[in-house]
């Protein structure tokens, strides 16, 4: 399916049609000769979804000093940031019976564990692995040659 364009509330913006094609030489487990697509995507209902809270970690400390000096106190390298919570966050609802431990990739975000303290009812979830993100790359690449 290839979205060719979109339709939207004109009073909130939110975004009410999708109009697609269908390519069937496309399908999923089609046999090789036929085309192949650039990427999948897999959207999550509005009607089903269900609400969960994300994890998402960062380096615990600022420096990249293994031992910090005998004179420098240690705590004034910790990363205020290393750890942000997102709540309100929707995902499918087959993810209320994820098991502790288990591990998802969330689309374009990177790859999540359901944490021991979820619950089907408060779902919790830890980023494990971030995808890699090219523009942060490139913004380093100019930061360091300016």
């Amino acid at each position: 399916i290839k979205c060719v364009g979109v339709t939207k509330d004109p009073q909130t913006g939110t975004i009410t049609e999708l109009h697609c094609t269908y390519d069937p030489e496309t399908r999923s487990g089609s046999a090789q000769e036929q085309r192949k697509v650039k990427a999948t995507i897999h959207w999550v209902s509005a009607v089903h979804a269900v609400q969960a809270t994300i994890r998402l970690y960062q380096p615990l400390l600022l420096t990249d000093q293994a031992k910090p000096a005998a004179d420098q106190d240690w705590t004034q390298s910790l990363n205020p940031q290393s750890l942000e919570r997102l709540t309100g966050c929707w995902v499918e609802p087959s993810l209320r019976t994820a098991e502790p431990g288990s591990r998802f990739q969330f689309e374009r975000q990177g790859y999540f564990c359901v944490d021991s303290d979820s619950s089907p009812d408060t779902l919790l979830f830890n980023r494990t692995v971030p995808l890699k993100d090219a523009w942060a790359k490139v913004a380093k690449a100019q930061h360091t040659s300016t």
